[in-house]
Parts: structure tokens; sequence; C-alpha cells
């Protein structure tokens, strides 16, 4: 059994013994390196309830920029026993049916029987949505250029990257992430014709720190709750999530004959989405950014147009972290950004690259400040953020996904 880290150690007091490392070619090394610790992250379907919120606030601002490329969006949902509830404020030139866009999204996500938590076709659908504050409208966008307007609200966000995967992502977020995908693709093709819509991933993995970085050793530990028909047995449904789920996402060389499996680990799970468990927007942060590596500023995405920073500022966030782990200016980076509403620059820009780097913050940070303008206005310029594209977001995390333009690294002058 592996030791698990102290997370108040310092990561200097964790460099010592030679430990065996593993490539992602599957070649292992020894290098020196600290006690081997254990992280854990956790993923959720596209069925869980929660992240049926986030595709129908999503699908709402997208419906919306379509049209109306200023729509001023910020769509909360929810979601309980066959009902839903769309609220919130937004300003846009564009009328769109709230409850049409919201059966779409019930229908595409597998809902279509009350069976399985919810029917499309039959839910109960209220809309709750008022205009934008005139007040909010006037500090930020009224009568500013398109690169001047200043942040939706005040706030924090992080951006994170780091060299353990090829998408500069932490290997636990990633695997949980493509376990619940793989789940929901043999759902979708009739493979796993049992299979109902919701359902949660979760995967522990032993690490060693590598002066700074984050090198994963092994998968620790696999646990998978995915919500099934009566008509399929608990071990028809283990042995054909181990064969054709975990054994076909998790690289070979990551699992050994210590690695714990926990399919179901709680039993049946029949009854399951909405009416197992309330639905709200913005609940799953963790799952959309980075599994608990890094930091988090506390607020949420889905629903909410790229004016709130919340939002667009955590995508820079990451573009500018992934960009510098690309450009090998550090292993491992976090960057943290501030804002004021109604002010355009940030208040406040740190680079942490947890001493993976040759250069010091300073110069980090420098060779940002010379690389991106972070005005609200300019991010979402660079990265094409009025493109109606969000509802793709919203399902296995906003980060590592190369289909988006924040993932596309940044050629830095230095």
């Amino acid at each position: 059994m592996a030791t698990v880290g102290s997370f108040d150690q310092t990561e200097e007091t964790m460099v010592r013994n030679e430990k065996e490392t593993v490539n992602h070619d599957g070649s292992r090394e020894h290098h020196g390196t600290g006690e081997p610790f254990l992280f854990t992250s956790e993923s959720v379907g596209e069925g869980h309830p929660d992240k049926l919120c986030d595709q129908i606030s999503d699908a709402v601002l997208d419906a919306h920029l379509r049209h109306d490329p200023y729509s001023k969006v910020a769509c909360e949902t929810v979601t309980k026993n066959g009902k839903i509830l769309i609220c919130g404020e937004i300003t846009s030139s564009h009328t769109v049916d709230y409850k049409e866009v919201a059966r779409k999204v019930l229908k595409h996500v597998g809902y279509d029987d009350v069976q399985t938590g919810i029917d499309y076709k039959t839910c109960d659908i209220e809309v709750a949505i008022d205009e934008q504050v005139t007040e909010i409208a006037t500090g930020v966008h009224k009568n500013k250029n398109e690169e001047d307007i200043g942040a939706g609200d005040q706030g924090l966000m992080f951006g994170y990257a780091t060299d353990e995967t090829e998408e500069l992502m932490p290997l636990t977020v990633m695997l949980a992430h493509k376990l619940n995908a793989k789940i929901a693709e043999l759902r979708r093709d009739g493979t796993f014709w049992w299979a109902g819509p919701d359902t949660k991933t979760q995967v522990t993995c032993e690490y060693l720190f590598e002066h700074g970085a984050a090198v994963p050793q092994r998968v620790h530990t696999v646990v998978i709750s995915t919500m099934h028909s009566d008509d399929v047995s608990l071990d028809v449904l283990r042995k054909e999530i181990m064969n054709r789920v975990v054994f076909e996402v998790i690289p070979k060389h990551y699992l050994d004959n210590e690695t714990i499996y926990y399919i179901n680990p709680c039993g049946t799970f029949i009854i399951g989405g909405p009416h197992a468990d309330a639905g709200l927007t913005g609940r799953k942060i963790i799952v959309d950014t980075y599994g608990g590596w890094g930091a988090h500023g506390g607020g949420a995405f889905s629903g909410k147009d790229p004016t709130k920073v919340d939002r667009s500022a955590a995508y820079a966030a990451r573009w500018v972290a992934k960009s510098l782990v690309a450009a090998g200016l550090c292993r491992r980076c976090l960057v943290q950004l501030s804002y004021a509403i109604g002010i355009a620059e940030p208040l406040s820009i740190a680079i942490f690259s947890y001493g993976t780097s040759d250069k010091s913050s300073s110069e980090l940070l420098n060779i940002v400040k010379n690389n991106f303008d972070l005005r609200p206005g300019k991010i979402i310029k660079d990265l094409k953020l009025m493109t109606p594209f969000y509802q793709n977001t919203s399902c296995y995390g906003h980060f590592g996904r190369n289909e988006f333009p924040w993932e596309t690294p940044k050629t830095l002058i230095h």
C-alpha cells in the first residue's frame, strides 16, 4: 500500500529517495524524488443531474449567441422529480424558446422515459428570466469599445498546466473524464444496452514529486458507478465495465496487480438522474477544471457569457499556463488572475512554477505580460468566445480538449 503524502509538507522536503518513475511510453527511469503520495480526482457523466443543468444553461447561452453574439447571459438551471426551472438574467435581441432548448438537451442525454429519472416529452419546465440590471450594463460594456469593456464581475480565476500527460493536464482528472466518456459512447452505440445516462467516476493515482513536477507512477484505485436497468446483473455489469471501459481507457503500464477497482460499489443503481438527486448549474466546478489540482477561484462557468470573467478569464489563465509549460519554461504552472467589476485590466497576475522553472516568478510574469493581453475584451476576441460552442464544454471538463481555442498554446516571445 502506498504512503499517503501529507499536504502540509513542502515539496522541497519531499525530494529525497531514489524512486522508479513511468514514462508515457511505459519505460521506467530512476529519479531523485520524494515519498510517494496519493491524489484523487472525480468526474461525472452527462446524465448526472448537475451536469444536466450545466448543459441546459450552456445550450441557452448558445441559442442566444447564434443570433446575437452580444447577448448578455447569466442562466441557472435546477432540476428535480420531473421538473426543471430555468432562471437568471438575460439581455438579448433574440427570443429563445427556453423550454424547447431544455427538451432537446434532455433528449440528447438520453432522458426519454420517467423510469430513467425524467422524460423530455412530459417534464414540467418553468422559466424565470429577467434582463440584466442596467447598472451592470452601464458599468461594464455600454458605450465602450469592444477591447475596453470591463470585467463583468469581480473575482479571482486560476489556470493550471502540468507536463504529466500529452494534454498537459493532471492524469487523475483526464482518466476520470475518459472513463465517463467511454461509458456514454458504449451506451449510445447500443453495446451497453442496459446503461442509463447517470454516471460517476473517480481515479486515484500514486505520484512522486520530481523537483516540483508531478510524476504519476501507477493507478491506485478506480471507482465507477453507472446507472443501469434492472435487466442486467451486477456481475455482468461489472465485467463489462472492467473489460470494455477500464482496460480500454487506462494505459496498461499504469495498472498492476495491486490496483483496486470498485464498480458500482453500493450495489444496484437503477434509480438515478433528477429522480434520485436534485441538480443545479455550477455545482461541479472541480470536475470542470483540474480535479482538485492547482487551485480554484470559486466561480462556475456554465450559463455565463464571456464578459463574465469567471469563465473567460479562467479560460485565459489556462491558455497562459499551458503556453508556459508547452514552451518548456516550466513543467508545472499555476496562474492566478483577479478583476474588479467594470475595470478592464486585471488587478493582479501571479505565476507559480513550483520550482520547475529556470526562470524566476518575476521573469515568467514579464513573459506573460509581453505575450498576453488579459483584458476581457481582448480575451473574448483572441479566443473567439462569442462562438456558440459552449454546450460542448459542459461535459468531460473545460480543459484538456483540443477542440477549444484556449487549448492551443501560444508561441511565446521571450
